[in-house]
């Protein structure tokens, strides 16, 4: 009954959730681009695929490996990935080209759903992290099509909120065949809200396994030297609004003892590009824009405002800043700067990643602040001192390296769980 109402709630809803995509998209067509796909209308797949969904850029990302992997093991079987933004569905086709298809996972009224299943026939169900739906969920398992949740993270704040609806999330989370938890308090609250015990596994977070290949160094040197060679570079990476002004006002404060300084500044979603940049020449600092070509060498700040191109720019800094943490939103994956054996500085919100921050912690590869002053301090006293700032680094990659072989695992349980067709497996590559 209460999955009744949500529905008729969100159909109600709809006139005014596709207004405000039309609004969202005016300073970015891509958020306009096949919205048709929001409601179902997608172009009928040939062939039964597996279905991944990734809301945005970072599950998009931590899904990476796991698709690959998949696509290794199954050459011959379609991959589609949804996303729920323009900058997820635009990191995937950037990520994985024409091997895989990409489309906008549709709005969960039960006609949008119904209408997306009918015309991609999914053989499984593989989404990343949370990203839960009760009619996504209730009507892919009333066609026996297997749901498993992986990457599963859910922090106390967010089981909190699923309590308060109990009646709806409880048969969503008891429809799914696998949750594969990222740590132990991630399994305990998932079956605390409904999630079958027997169902939830602890694997780990395959995000451990980021890697950086050859190709990718190389680029990366080409780009610290093309920044000014060996002047300081630190990095603040996927901001929101109320980060940017106290990263600028922390920077202000690093540069009267480094004036050559540079701030790597990456806004987490594109539509902000403009308005960050506006913030940095208001605030007097000599800008150059990556999406320009413009030279960073005579800058104060390089603005990052292209997309899928984080993992390069955290190559070329010295230190790094995860955003997302001076404000209550969370904090985002540390594990790409720990990857390049940087130290990471965070906020004090981290709870979307919390036992990630917590390892980090642990292992002396993690500083943490409450403001700019602190995030100022924090920079130079890691500037100061190429020693600490090495091993802290060194630190952060230990950590990375310690919890890797996750994907193996996680890919090893999760063909076990695909569906059979005529009563073989999916063909799998040999």
């Amino acid at each position: 009954m209460l999955r009744l109402i949500y529905s008729l709630l969100f159909r109600l809803a709809l006139p005014f959730v596709l207004l405000q995509l039309w609004w969202s998209g005016r300073g970015n067509p891509g958020i306009r681009n096949d919205w048709r796909q929001r409601l179902g209308y997608l172009q009928p797949s040939p062939r039964p695929v597996i279905w991944v969904h990734a809301v945005s850029v970072g599950e998009t990302i931590a899904a990476a490996p796991l698709v690959n992997a998949l696509l290794r093991h199954y050459p011959d079987q379609p991959v589609l990935m949804t996303a729920m933004t323009a900058t997820g569905a635009a990191r995937a086709r950037a990520l994985f080209g024409d091997r895989v298809q990409v489309a906008f996972s549709p709005y969960d009224t039960p006609g949008s759903v119904r209408r997306f299943l009918d015309r991609v026939r999914p053989v499984a169900l593989v989404i990343l992290e949370t990203e839960l739906w009760p009619n996504m969920i209730a009507l892919t398992r009333a066609r026996d099509i297997p749901i498993m949740l992986v990457n599963a993270r859910l922090s106390e704040r967010s089981a909190r909120g699923y309590q308060r609806i109990g009646a709806l999330v409880r048969p969503m989370l008891a429809s799914l065949d696998w949750v594969a938890a990222q740590a132990g308090e991630d399994a305990r609250r998932f079956v605390d809200i409904g999630a079958s015990p027997q169902a939830v596994t602890v694997t780990g977070s395959i995000k451990f396994d980021v890697e950086i290949d050859a190709e990718l160094r190389l680029a990366a040197a080409a780009l610290r030297a093309s920044l000014g060679g060996r002047r300081p570079v630190w990095i603040a990476a996927s901001t929101h609004d109320g980060e940017d002004s106290q990263v600028l006002a922390a920077h202000r404060v690093v540069q009267v003892q480094y004036p050559d300084a540079l701030l790597v500044l990456v806004p987490r979603h594109p539509e902000r590009f403009e308005q960050v940049a506006d913030e940095v020449t208001v605030a007097g600092f000599r800008l150059a824009r990556r999406s320009r070509g413009e030279d960073a060498q005579r800058s104060d700040v390089y603005l990052g405002d292209t997309m899928g191109e984080l993992l390069l720019l955290y190559g070329a800094a010295d230190l790094a800043f995860v955003a997302g943490s001076l404000i209550e939103r969370g904090g985002h994956n540390p594990l790409e700067p720990a990857a390049w054996a940087l130290p990471v500085i965070t906020g004090p919100q981290v709870f979307n990643f919390e036992v990630i921050y917590e390892a980090l912690r642990a292992g002396n590869g993690l500083l943490r602040v409450v403001d700019s002053d602190s995030l100022a301090r924090a920079v130079l006293s890691l500037l100061a001192d190429e020693q600490r700032r090495e091993q802290t680094g060194r630190n952060a990659l230990a950590i990375v390296a310690a919890n890797r072989g996750v994907l193996e695992s996680v890919l090893t349980e999760l063909v076990a769980r695909l569906p059979r067709q005529g009563g073989v497996p999916l063909e799998a590559a040999q």
